[in-house]
């Protein structure tokens, strides 16, 4: 099993001046060191509007930064909101060649929709065009990674001409796929797809397994990759809060994990927010809610109790569990302090043996990713006649 860190960049109110600075500032301490201990990912959201629950719209600035201060721990857009109206696929493409350049080949592309209201009105995105519309920049702005040049496209929700989309990334033919599934049916359509699934934590192992086994079934049988590559992996997000004793690892992590459900029922479900004015915080503390159904215990206690939580998700078949614990009012220094108990107690038990896991998985997945590779449509190059020359404007 492998891990990671998961950022939101949460920030609940009251403001002060200086806090968003000090956010991102400690976030990236965080993510350094995660890199010193061994973490194998930092997984950075996209979002926009989302007051108090997301303060992390510009994600590529934020990892740009974390690639210079840190030497091996992969780094995860997790994700890039896809629809060409928050991102246009030749910016996005563009964007993630040159951090997987920086970075020297350790980025992975997380894309997605986002189902929040705030976010999609706030860019004129009709909910019924948001999957037809990622689904059509996430594949086009794969091709313009790989192609030299790019044909052009001419689609429902974007259009551009033939030209070369430069960089190129370090990771041929691009960095590893993935997509966020807000549901279970998103892990299928991620498998039938060859993306990896990045997901909330399932409520127990059984149900992971179940999830699993259909996510690795449908993969091997109907998968069409919408990439050039394909990513067969599974993730899902966690509180992590350790420490020798179970009552302070809740009074330091648990409260955290459960803004994390509230600020997501606020923004996706059933709240009501007038910009600039609502308190998601002061909601939070008005309400009375249980998060089991997000596994709000889930990497929450002591050494032993936390891999004893996530051993059975490990057996199941979970590729990676990432962290969530810049949450609510979590403190930097709790955080800094759970990671390396679980870096030094925890990781050790659940990474024994890793390696042969790895290889037997990529054995046995390899005729299949094959078969799906080769069940792939490819957009056609331009013979060089067809490509067309771009006169400069002086001579237009």
């Amino acid at each position: 099993m492998k891990f990671g860190v998961f950022y939101e960049h949460q920030l609940p109110r009251p403001w002060r001046d200086g806090d968003e600075q000090r956010l991102l500032h400690e976030a990236l301490e965080q993510v350094e060191r995660a890199d010193e201990l061994g973490f194998d990912y930092a997984w950075e959201v996209e979002h926009h509007f989302l007051e108090e629950y997301s303060h992390s719209s510009a994600p590529e600035v934020f990892l740009a930064a974390a690639s210079q201060r840190t030497e091996r721990i992969r780094l995860g857009h997790g994700i890039v909101q896809m629809p060409p109206a928050y991102n246009h696929p030749a910016r996005v493409a563009e964007r993630i060649a040159t951090l997987d350049l920086i970075s020297n080949g350790r980025v992975e592309f997380g894309t997605g929709e986002s189902s929040a209201a705030v976010e999609l009105g706030g860019f004129n995105i009709a909910h019924a065009d948001k999957r037809p519309a990622w689904a059509e920049a996430t594949e086009q702005c794969c091709n313009m990674m790989v192609m030299d040049p790019y044909p052009g496209f001419e689609g429902q929700y974007f259009s551009m001409p033939c030209r070369n989309v430069v960089p190129k990334p370090a990771q041929k033919p691009h960095p590893p796929l993935w997509v966020a599934c807000s549901n279970r049916e998103t892990i299928k359509l991620a498998a039938r797809l060859g993306m990896g699934a990045l997901t909330f934590a399932f409520v127990d192992p059984d149900e992971a397994a179940h999830w699993v086994d259909d996510y690795y079934r449908i993969l091997s049988t109907e998968c069409v990759p919408i990439g050039h590559t394909v990513n067969a992996n599974i993730a899902m997000v966690v509180g992590l809060s350790v420490h020798p004793d179970q009552q302070e690892a809740e009074r330091r992590g648990l409260e955290g994990f459960r803004f994390f459900g509230h600020g997501l029922l606020h923004y996706y479900v059933s709240g009501r927010h007038q910009p600039g004015r609502t308190s998601v915080w002061d909601s939070f503390r008005a309400a009375n809610h249980s998060f089991e159904g997000l596994g709000e215990t889930l990497g929450i206690g002591t050494p032993d109790q936390v891999t004893n939580q996530l051993r059975g998700y490990a057996e199941a078949g979970v590729d990676q569990v990432m962290f969530i614990q810049q949450s609510g009012r979590n403190r930097h220094e709790h955080i800094c302090q759970s990671l390396e108990l679980f870096a030094h107690e925890v990781m050790p038990v659940l990474k024994e043996g890793e390696a042969d896991r790895e290889a037997a998985k990529a054995t046995r997945l390899a005729p299949h990713i094959q078969a799906a590779l080769a069940r792939r449509i490819p957009l056609e190059p331009l013979p060089d006649e067809h490509i067309p020359v771009v006169d400069p404007l002086g001579t237009s």
